[in-house]
């Protein structure tokens, strides 16, 4: 019967405090750097691009959080697409972008990029894209 008596109150006492972790965690996690994008960044249409044009758009954003805002890294889903990002701390309440160039050289057809950016965020990971419309010009449709 001790025994019992032991194990009820060593669970009780373990979930309460379990539960008391969580909500730290998550007040926390309301205070961490945020991105805050200033247009729907998943879907950025260049439109149609002629094969061989290069094209850029810079992905406007806002620190949203209570911390400072670092950006790690970026990275692209394709060698066509060449991110540029601030290399400094970005404050809370400051504005920022990333410069996304996009080379068409070589591409045909509906392209969609995908763009990572790692940051001291939670999660560590945003995602932003654009597609394009790469059509043919006649210099890249003629036969030797």
């Amino acid at each position: 019967m001790r025994i019992l008596f032991f194990i009820l109150v060593s669970v009780a006492l373990f979930s309460c405090g379990s539960n008391q972790d969580k909500t730290a965690t998550n007040n926390m996690d309301d205070k961490l750097p945020k991105f805050e994008f200033a247009e729907d960044i998943k879907n950025f249409d260049f439109g149609t691009v002629k094969e061989g044009q290069e094209v850029e758009h810079r992905f406007k954003f806002k620190n949203v959080g209570d911390f400072p805002l670092i950006i790690n890294n970026v990275s692209a889903s394709c060698g066509c697409t060449i991110p540029q990002w601030p290399r400094e701390p970005i404050g809370p309440g400051e504005e920022e972008s990333i410069l996304v160039h996009f080379n068409s050289k070589g591409k045909e057809g509906q392209q969609l990029k995908t763009v990572t950016i790692f940051a001291n965020t939670n999660p560590a990971t945003s995602e932003i894209q654009f597609k394009a419309n790469v059509v043919a010009t006649k210099d890249s449709t003629a036969t030797p």
